[in-house]
């Protein structure tokens, strides 16, 4: 076995529960985006991943399980195997990890702007789609209206604004809300966002100096605050600059942002927090970091300095931190760590040759023990599904799907069926997995569904065909 790997440790990744056959599992998946695999254990098999520590070896967690479980143990050759596919699936913290984020982040780190990564799935990746999108906000039924016209500076100022970074499918009237809010009260130049990193980071405050893109153009980042800010701070502010590079809570605010003020220069700060979650995991408070009052020390001071007017942008959620502002009239966005929960899914561009498949785990011994043999060929039926469909909607002749990891992609209607309790699955990611339509989307899709006198159920029409749900 590759040396660093002799003592596996599991990386920080994102646990999640699954129904198999009225059997529960334990999915994880990297909310890091350095891997989009997703590995399945059956709750047994919990207890070796648990020995993933940095602090076991192969030999030493077989005595343990054998203690445990006497002959149903695994064998050295079947732990020996799971750790080697954990290693290939970028789960384990080791040497072939570490080359996998190196090669990622120097990619990104040698790009001159920030690119959009989740355009053309949290949000619509066209022009005038997105446009489109972001208007609906305002009229949709639960908005607050048709936006309000700028009509010079306004009579009371915000001091701080809430709002989400859950994907614009799922949050859009919440957004209208917020931002109507700042359209009517406050006429800022810069936008300090100081946003919820999902994944954690080394450093509790990370900002960078690349531009963020969006489809309606990129929201230039104010160095000149940046400096003063990092001068009074007194830390690398990007040190853990790379934290930016799939996180979607800053990139939320900058689409709304361009989108909202496309006929008004601004410039923005983004900022990602990463220290409440660290605090309590440690049994400690935030500012008992001195890094944590230091910032928000000296963001309160560079902004005030400047005359700036503050404005706080946050999403709802335990954790939540306030943004900054900036000298002529500031605007400070900042949203929060949501504690465990996910305010939405995260998405992140992993290693290319990952996707599309579940972490097959299993020893190849004669008759492996129960807890393995399930994992010989691990596939996901209905009630496994990994993914869910937030929305359902037309897109050109046929249909398009959005998952709750924020992809979106086109529905194949051949691998449409209903499951236990008539609930709409389809297949996703290439055909790899299933995906549970959420209530709402299966209302979208029922609107499309016509009788079916053949089968008794319904049809849906895609391009001339129709395709019956079946079970």
């Amino acid at each position: 076995m590759e040396e660093g790997v002799e003592r596996p440790r599991l990386r920080a990744l994102e646990a999640f529960p699954v129904e198999q056959d009225g059997g529960r599992l334990i999915g994880l998946r990297d909310p890091g985006g350095f891997t989009d695999q997703i590995a399945l254990l059956p709750i047994p098999l919990l207890d070796l991943v648990s020995l993933f520590d940095g602090e076991h070896t192969v030999a030493e967690m077989c005595d343990i399980l054998a203690r445990r479980r006497g002959d149903e143990a695994p064998g050295p050759e079947d732990i020996a195997k799971v750790v080697e596919r954990f290693d290939e699936a970028g789960f384990l913290d080791s040497p072939g990890f570490a080359l996998r984020k190196g090669r990622i982040e120097g990619d990104w780190l040698a790009r001159s702007s920030r690119p959009a990564a989740h355009a053309g799935g949290a949000y619509a990746g066209e022009v005038d789609a997105l446009r489109s999108q972001i208007d609906g906000f305002f009229t949709h039924r639960e908005g607050p209206g048709a936006l309000p016209p700028h009509d010079g500076a306004p009579k009371t100022r915000l001091t701080g604004l809430i709002a989400p970074h859950i994907d614009f499918h799922r949050g859009g009237p919440t957004y209208g809300w917020a931002y109507r809010a700042l359209l009517e009260r406050a006429d800022a130049d810069l936008f300090v966002i100081l946003g919820t990193c999902h994944a954690g980071m080394a450093e509790p405050f990370a900002a960078t100096l690349k531009p963020y893109e969006t489809p309606l153009g990129a929201a230039a980042v104010d160095r000149d605050f940046f400096e003063a800010l990092q001068r009074r701070y007194g830390h690398d502010l990007l040190a853990s600059e790379t934290a930016h590079r799939a996180e979607h809570s800053v990139e939320f605010q900058a689409v709304m942002l361009r989108r909202l003020l496309s006929e008004r220069p601004f410039s923005i700060l983004p900022v990602l927090a990463s220290f409440l979650h660290e605090a309590i995991w440690g049994e400690g408070k935030p500012e008992s970091d001195p890094r944590v009052p230091r910032f928000l020390d000296a963001l309160r001071r560079d902004a005030a300095g400047d005359g700036a007017q503050g404005l706080r942008h946050r999403r709802c959620g335990p954790g939540a931190r306030g943004p900054a502002l900036r000298r002529r009239r500031a605007e400070h966005a900042r949203l929060p760590r949501a504690g465990g929960g996910r305010g939405s899914a995260h998405a992140g561009g992993g290693d290319g040759g990952t996707s599309g498949r579940l972490l097959r785990l299993g020893g190849r011994r004669r008759r492996p023990p129960a807890h393995l043999r399930a994992l010989a060929d691990l596939r996901v039926p209905a009630r496994a599904a990994p993914y869910a469909v937030v929305r359902f909607e037309p897109e050109g002749d046929g249909f398009a799907v959005t998952l709750n990891d924020l992809t979106r992609e086109r529905l194949d209607p051949e691998t449409l069926r209903l499951g236990a309790g008539e609930v709409p699955y389809c297949r996703v990611k290439g055909g790899a997995f299933d995906a549970r339509f959420s209530r709402a989307a299966a209302y979208q899709l029922l609107e499309r569904v016509e009788p079916d006198a053949s089968t008794g159920r319904g049809a849906l029409r895609v391009g001339g065909r129709r395709y019956a749900l079946g079970s």
